[in-house]
């Protein structure tokens, strides 16, 4: 089993759950977060005055699902996250060694 986390903007979420809906995930979690990689942020202005602002909203989303689905969820967030600009996130791929499902104690795939 396997766990994606992914960061990307916001107005993309729909795009991405539709993806990964269409691949075969059943089962997502999203997080709303703020934070910034190269793009450091950026300035504005509010009632004459500039301000910066370091951390950037973006919305977390993690599922967990079998080896066998990793690819094609990757490529699914990927094609629906990309708008080509900076800031359009991050996926990350991590192991995971076991899942129970806490209402009937399935483990392993059987718990996702």
């Amino acid at each position: 089993m396997k766990k994606i986390e992914a960061i990307i903007k916001p107005f993309k979420l729909d795009e991405v759950k539709e993806a990964l809906q269409e691949v075969g995930v059943q089962g997502i979690t999203v997080t709303e977060a703020k934070g910034f990689g190269r793009q450091k942020g950026h300035t504005e202005l509010y009632r004459g005055a500039e301000y910066v602002v370091d951390f950037l909203p973006k919305v977390k989303i993690e599922i967990v699902i079998e080896d066998a689905r990793v690819e094609a969820s990757v490529e699914a967030i990927q094609k629906a996250a990309r708008t080509g600009r900076i800031g359009d996130g991050k996926i990350f791929v991590l192991n995971v060694e076991e899942a129970i499902r806490i209402r009937t104690g399935e483990t392993g795939a059987d718990a996702i």
